[in-house]
């Protein structure tokens, strides 16, 4: 397994993960890195000429360099966009901690310099009834790259992730702010606060007007992978 893997977690749903991790991915192939990525749970699903397709899945192998099948970027596809733990339920599956686990170190035995692991939604997603996504993060022992989706409220929603994450005993090993919202008043000020609050090492800012309208190269330009 890569020494070098982290899992990206977001503060909420919709606040960029994907589009963060493809840019760390970029960035790092421009070092002269071999990148992996995996989708363990994807809930939301297109119907392709492949078959059922999760859009941020999609994007993670477009972005990383070396090749896997989709089954194994993203073992656990649902077609519902909703809660996994619902949508799991409503086709009749059950998706634990330990089968993911399984799933995610089959893929990483793939030679890599970094690995990603993006979870869905935030922190606290239930896989079962007594199971959170955030214990693969535990099982994995991977440490955390934090995405902030920089919008009113950010800040309380940033600490209280940060608080989980180091409650579960884990390491966050950097943070992104990603600029969500393009009316967001006083964003310099919230930016200033997150950073002395945190505490950790700050990868960068991805501006709005990059979000999915330039592509992840663009957004790579916006982020620092030097202190990883």
């Amino acid at each position: 397994m890569s020494s070098r893997h982290f899992f990206v977690a977001g503060t909420d749903t919709d606040v960029g993960k994907t589009l963060v991790a493809c840019g760390i991915l970029k960035a790092a192939e421009a070092r002269g890195m071999r990148t992996l990525a995996i989708k363990p749970v994807a809930a939301g699903a297109e119907h392709t000429a492949d078959g059922l397709r999760n859009q941020d899945a999609v994007m993670l192998m477009a972005a990383m360099t070396e090749t896997l099948p989709y089954h194994q970027v993203n073992p656990v596809l649902l077609e519902p966009p909703i809660a996994p733990h619902i949508a799991a339920q409503q086709v009749g599956k059950r998706i634990t901690v330990s089968q993911l686990s399984g799933l995610c170190r089959g893929a990483m035995m793939q030679a890599a310099d970094l690995v990603l692991i993006e979870g869905a939604g935030g922190w606290r997603v239930p896989l079962n009834r007594h199971e959170l996504l955030s214990g693969l993060a535990v099982e994995l022992q991977a440490p955390v790259i934090l995405v902030v989706g920089m919008k009113l409220g950010c800040i309380s929603h940033a600490l209280l992730t940060a608080d989980a994450i180091r409650a579960d005993g884990l390491r966050i090993a950097a943070w992104v702010a990603n600029q969500i919202d393009p009316q967001m008043l006083c964003f310099d000020e919230n930016l200033s606060s997150l950073k002395a609050l945190l505490g950790v090492p700050f990868l960068g800012v991805v501006p709005y007007l990059l979000d999915n309208k330039r592509g992840v190269d663009a957004v790579s330009a916006y982020i620092d992978i030097s202190i990883l």
